[in-house]
């Protein structure tokens, strides 16, 4: 079931905090996160998140034309 329209994507807050810190102190280190929920916009843009799957981290880089999807369809569970 997908979320409501009017509520608008789930971002999750610790981690929009984190890429606006990185991005006024202008790191390119990547952020490690557990929130695979959490929506793309477009302040993650350039950035580079370490991602849980459930058993390591993974790299994922978040591009112009891959925006606006979910962080969880770039990461892989089973291999």
């Amino acid at each position: 079931m997908s979320r409501s329209s009017a509520k608008g994507p789930y971002i999750d807050a610790k981690l929009l905090k984190k890429v606006l810190k990185a991005g006024m102190s202008g790191t390119k280190m990547p952020i490690k996160t557990w929130a695979r929920a959490s929506a793309i916009p477009p302040e993650f843009v350039g950035q580079t998140f370490l991602v849980h799957n459930g058993k390591l981290f993974k790299e994922v880089f978040a591009s112009e034309g891959r925006g606006h999807g979910k962080i969880v369809k770039r990461t892989l569970t089973k291999t």
